[in-house]
């Protein structure tokens, strides 16, 4: 945080649209300093994000991760990011299971704000990419509805409209251009 001087968010500043993702696992991390730090690049305009690592003992509560996402917002740090542990030798003792990182982010669904909660994700092993993972609230579809479940495991059906066939939606598309043409049939394109 030293490094994030009032000279360097004036260079900073030259240079937008910039974006800056900070690493910060545990609220504790958010010291005195850190937050300063992150105060003069959110002034100058600098929209920041964090991105975390789930981690079995350190951040792998409900609790942890909730006081770490409302010291994030104070910070004006957007949540981006919460990595399932990769699987990188010497990391075992550390990983979580995947259902410990949904079951986080089901609290966090039901307890914060949308803007505190993180994209979980797992980077998938040999380049994969990051993988969403998001707990399943969708339990049933049916043409005309959708069953749903909330944080609360409360169950609603939503009707859903059915979609228009291919073949239908080609005709009114043909249907739209035949009419566009005739009306200017006659009359002079400006």
């Amino acid at each position: 945080p030293q490094r994030i001087t009032p000279e360097l968010c004036t260079i900073l500043q030259k240079h937008h649209p910039l974006f800056i993702s900070i690493h910060t696992n545990h609220p504790k991390e958010l010291t005195t300093e850190v937050k300063a730090g992150l105060e003069r690049l959110a002034n100058a305009g600098v929209p920041l994000g964090n991105q975390s690592v789930l981690l079995r003992g350190v951040n792998d509560s409900p609790l942890i991760q909730r006081a770490l996402v409302h010291k994030l917002l104070m910070c004006r740090v957007r949540p981006y990011y919460l990595y399932q542990c990769d699987l990188i030798n010497g990391s075992a003792h550390l990983r979580t299971s995947v259902t410990t990182g949904l079951d986080i982010i089901e609290h966090l669904r039901g307890h914060t704000t949308g803007y505190g909660i993180p994209q979980y994700v797992i980077d998938g092993p040999g380049g994969g990419g990051k993988i969403p993972l998001n707990p399943e609230y969708i339990l049933n579809r049916q043409p005309g509805r959708v069953i749903l479940r909330n944080f609360q495991q409360q169950v609603f059906e939503y009707p859903d409209p059915n979609p228009i066939p291919a073949e239908a939606l080609a005709s009114l598309q043909q249907l739209a251009e035949s009419k566009s043409t005739n009306d200017h049939v006659g009359h002079p394109v400006s």
